[in-house]
């Protein structure tokens, strides 16, 4: 598991881009992502990869973040989360969560 230092902006926000492997394609990983991100005030995507891994893209203030990261490590409750290794990525400014 890798920890990511967020790259922040001049207003505070900070993203990072996951990588979320194990069984978690097929099991409304990013669907309940988003969900869990729009709770959080994230902005961002979670998109499948061809490996059968889930990309996620969340940008926020650090501490909706390393919430979110611990949902990442837990997952859907139909989800087998193996590893999550985060980023930090330039700052975003997106609009909304999106499932790709």
């Amino acid at each position: 598991m890798t920890d990511a230092k967020q790259t922040t902006d001049r207003a505070g926000a900070h993203c990072m881009r996951c990588l979320v492997s194990g069984r978690v394609q097929g099991v409304s990983f990013r669907a309940s992502a988003a969900h869990a991100a729009q709770r959080a005030d994230i902005t961002g995507y979670a998109r499948n990869l061809p490996d059968g891994r889930v990309e996620v893209l969340a940008c926020g203030d650090s501490d909706a973040l390393d919430g979110f990261k611990a949902w990442l490590h837990r997952g859907p409750s139909a989800a087998e989360v193996s590893a999550v290794t985060c980023e930090a990525q330039d700052y975003r400014p997106l609009s909304g969560f999106s499932t790709q």
